[in-house]
């Protein structure tokens, strides 16, 4: 994961280049980011979906277990 600061140089940098880019590569590129923007959706909805069938098959986990066991990992961590 880039830092703040490498994430808002290369946005600059991609900026200043599509700027300088034709009309039809500008569609491309807007083509291209918008299908990986659904991918990702796509991926999004499929790992739900997974985790729904998870918790049908195994059950799941009550708020209040879980805080308690995040609350005992910290304690061993200290320890």
């Amino acid at each position: 994961m880039k830092t703040k600061q490498e994430r808002e140089q290369l946005i600059k940098d991609i900026n200043v280049l599509l700027n300088q880019a034709y009309d039809s590569t500008l569609d491309e590129i807007y083509a291209l980011l918008k299908r990986i923007d659904d991918d990702e959706d796509e991926e999004d909805i499929e790992d739900i979906r997974k985790a729904r069938e998870n918790a049908r098959i195994h059950g799941t986990v009550s708020w209040e277990d879980l805080k308690h066991e995040i609350a005992n990992e910290r304690k061993k961590d200290v320890a």
